[in-house]
């Protein structure tokens, strides 16, 4: 079974992270929330309370496949603060671990220069942090080898079945899309 964490700041988008945790799930993927704030009680940008299910510190990353940022652009700027996950996700990059991000989050990668020659998409207006990157803001979800990138909020489904795909396969995530009337 695969593993992975979804990283939870105070204005996240809460479709973006929900439609994640909830789409893995279905696939038998464990999930992680893991809270970069002070505390596991996390504010989504639409005032929707959200416990995470650790702290970052709580964590052992070493056995997680897949490392997931949710955008919100109050979210992305809270994740960009935290240095602990700044190394983390350098790390992640230099060990080959898979990393995905939706909406305004792939900047925290792009600007952290995970994204040199990767095919990815971000919410308009954060294409010029995305350093590097092949942008192919055209698409929804973008998957390119070991990187998931999402457009925004409405490509949350998308984005969460390329996961499914890049870690179970494509069968399962067409299970899943057919089983939440999607597909």
């Amino acid at each position: 079974m695969s593993k992975i964490a979804i990283f939870l700041a105070d204005g996240f988008e809460e479709i973006e992270g929900l439609t994640s945790v909830d789409m893995c799930r279905r696939a038998g993927i464990e999930v992680t929330t893991v809270s970069v704030m002070e505390t596991k009680k996390i504010m989504g940008s639409h005032k929707i309370p959200v416990e995470a299910d650790a702290m970052f510190n709580e964590v052992n990353f070493d056995d997680m496949d897949l490392l997931l940022l949710p955008g919100g652009g109050l979210g992305t700027e809270n994740l960009e603060k935290h240095a602990g996950l700044a190394e983390l996700l350098k790390k992640a990059d230099s060990q080959g671990k898979k990393l995905a991000a939706i909406c305004a989050a792939p900047r925290v990668l792009g600007q952290l220069g995970l994204l040199n020659g990767i095919e990815a998409t971000c919410y308009p207006g954060n294409e010029d942090k995305l350093k590097g990157a092949v942008l192919k803001n055209e698409k929804k979800a973008v998957r390119d080898g070991r990187f998931v990138t999402g457009k925004g909020m409405g490509a949350s489904i998308e984005f969460a079945a390329e996961v499914i795909s890049l870690l179970e396969g494509e069968e399962k995530a067409g299970e899943i899309l057919k089983q939440i009337q999607f597909a």
